[in-house]
C-alpha cells in the first residue's frame, strides 16, 4: 500500500459513497486511476465490504449491551460458531483476562436483552457465564480503522 491507496483507503472509509471524480481530485489522480485503485484494494481484501450504516435508534434497536460471555474449552468452538448466527450480536471478541469473550448487541430495550439472554446466550452447552453492561451513551462508535 502506498500513500495514494492510504489517503483512498481514509477517503472511502469515511464516505464509502465518493465517487471516482471525488477520489481523483483529492488524491491528485486521474479517474481512471482512482477507479483501479479502489477496484485493487477491493480485490486485495484491503476493502472488506461496502455497506450502509444504519441508525440503530431509528429501527428499533436502541438498546446497546457489552456482555461478557464465560465459555468451557470443551465445547468453544461450537458455542462461539452459534453466536456468530445470532443477528442481534454486531461484535464478537476473544479476549484475555477473567471472562472467555466480549460480544456487543443491539436490541429494542431491556426486556429484548433478558429474552435474548435466557433463550439464546445462557442454554448453549459451553456457556457458563454470563455479566452484562448497559449502554447509557455512546461518545464515539466508528469502524474506521487507523491507517499508518
Amino acid at each position: 500500500m502506498d500513500d495514494i491507496d492510504k489517503k483512498i483507503s481514509n477517503l472511502i472509509q469515511k464516505n464509502g459513497r465518493l465517487s471516482s471524480a471525488e477520489i481523483a481530485v483529492a488524491v491528485g489522480v486521474s479517474v481512471s486511476t482512482a477507479n483501479e485503485r479502489v477496484r485493487r484494494l477491493t480485490s486485495s481484501g484491503i476493502v472488506k465490504d461496502w455497506r450502509a450504516v444504519l441508525n440503530p435508534k431509528n429501527v428499533g434497536a436502541s438498546l446497546c449491551a457489552l456482555i461478557m460471555v464465560d465459555v468451557n474449552y470443551e465445547g468453544e468452538a461450537e458455542t462461539t460458531e452459534t453466536l456468530s448466527t445470532f443477528k442481534e450480536i454486531q461484535e464478537i471478541h476473544h479476549i484475555s483476562g477473567a471472562h472467555s469473550y466480549l460480544i456487543k448487541i443491539r436490541v429494542a430495550d431491556t426486556d429484548a436483552l433478558q429474552n435474548f439472554l435466557s433463550e439464546k446466550v445462557k442454554p448453549l452447552k459451553g456457556v457458563t457465564g454470563t455479566e452484562s453492561f448497559i449502554v447509557l451513551d455512546t461518545v464515539k462508535e466508528t469502524t474506521e480503522v487507523l491507517i499508518s
